[in-house]
């Protein structure tokens, strides 16, 4: 893994962690300032770095978020950078394992090659219409499924705070010294280290968030809950890797993730009515079961308010859209509507018109780069 520092307001410039202390702590003047900004701004150093001090001892930290850092880390694993990005502080810019070939290791690459043509030449079976160019990128899309998240074959710029970076590293530490050593954990721990290696130069002891009891948010310690549908809902279901880091981009909705006890893989669309090549995708990715492949399903949590729920199907219920999160969607759609038919007329009939179909349906939607598939034939789809 490499992290370097891209840019820090201004390209190639690297804020060192006392310049962000020091900003931090004319932030801090600013809750309680008796004068202007100016004033604030040009007052001597030693009373803001005496501010900024205080401020940091007494755990209100968020003058600290002010300064932030664009991250350039490369050679990470997705596994990584879903834990990054379902913090709710960030910015991120990730390569696309949907549309960018990808590079794995030896024994992933054999497969993901194999079914990069399979999945070519049942595309050009069932649509015979679509062209080459197009057909490779849906193929590689289905053959990701293949890729271990411990792959460290993503790129991604991650633009975090100070406070945040500090908190992410407490956060890696605490999981590294305190959750058991399974077969998955100790794949991730040297990744979370590895991290942790990375940004040490900007590590402030005293920033830490042991005063707000938080820990990293993606893994799931409670093993059931309460599905409900109303103002707000709150459901659970098995997707993908592959999904969960796609929904994650719905940064108002809350996910959390468990493995299941007896490992589940993900049949594509495109196959999943061919008997021998669903068995022979399900022997090949099975085989990749010690790696977690993004294609094995894991039970995601999913909750947040109606109106972010509909946030989210305007963006996923649609022909571009990753196929397995846009059927989810869909379903869980149909799910709400039906669980308040009776019990939540308001929330009943906000969602009712988002019912009909995929999102080029919905009133007042004006679509700006149309799909191939439409309105009729996006829900049907299989790539």
């Amino acid at each position: 893994m490499k992290i370097s520092i891209l840019a820090s307001t201004k390209p190639e410039y690297k804020l060192s962690k006392e310049e962000a202390m020091k900003f931090g702590g004319k932030s801090a003047g600013i809750c309680y300032m008796p004068d202007d900004i100016n004033t604030l701004f040009s007052e001597p150093e030693e009373k803001t770095i005496k501010r900024a001090n205080m401020t940091l001892n007494s755990g209100h930290h968020s003058v600290f978020d002010h300064t932030t850092y664009n991250l350039a880390l490369e050679g990470i694993p997705k596994i990584i950078a879903m834990i990054l990005n379902n913090e709710g502080m960030y910015t991120t810019s990730e390569k696309s394992a949907r549309y960018t070939k990808m590079t794995p290791s030896e024994r992933e690459e054999k497969l993901y090659e194999k079914w990069i043509e399979i999945y070519k030449t049942e595309i050009f079976k069932q649509y015979p219409e679509i062209d080459e160019k197009r057909a490779k990128k849906l193929a590689q899309e289905n053959a990701r499924y293949l890729i271990s998240v411990f792959t460290p074959a993503t790129t991604m710029e991650y633009t975090v705070s100070l406070r945040q970076l500090n908190y992410i590293v407490h956060w890696f530490e605490d999981y590294i010294k305190n959750e058991p050593d399974t077969e998955f954990n100790i794949q991730l721990k040297p990744y979370l280290q590895q991290f942790i290696d990375n940004v040490a130069e900007y590590v402030i002891p005293e920033l830490n968030s042991d005063v707000k009891m938080r820990k990293i948010s993606l893994f799931d310690d409670r093993k059931n809950r309460k599905e409900e549908f109303g103002e707000n809902y709150c459901t659970t279901y098995e997707g993908t890797f592959a999904e969960l880091a796609q929904a994650q981009r719905h940064r108002t909705l809350q996910y959390k993730m468990q493995l299941l006890d007896n490992a589940k893989f993900y049949v594509p669309k495109i196959i999943e009515e061919n008997n021998e090549l669903k068995q022979e995708w399900l022997n090949d990715i099975n085989s990749l079961a010690d790696l977690y492949p993004q294609g094995m399903l894991i039970k995601i949590n999913e909750r947040g308010t109606a109106e972010n729920f509909v946030l989210k199907c305007k963006e996923r219920i649609c022909g571009c859209a990753q196929l397995e999160i846009m059927n989810q969607t869909y379903d869980i759609l149909q799910k709400y509507i039906e669980n308040t038919k009776d019990s939540n007329e308001d929330v009943y009939n906000y969602l009712l018109p988002y019912s009909k179909g995929a999102r080029c349906t919905y009133p007042g939607f004006k679509c700006t780069s149309p799909c191939a598939w439409g309105a009729k034939n996006s829900l049907t789809r299989k790539i």
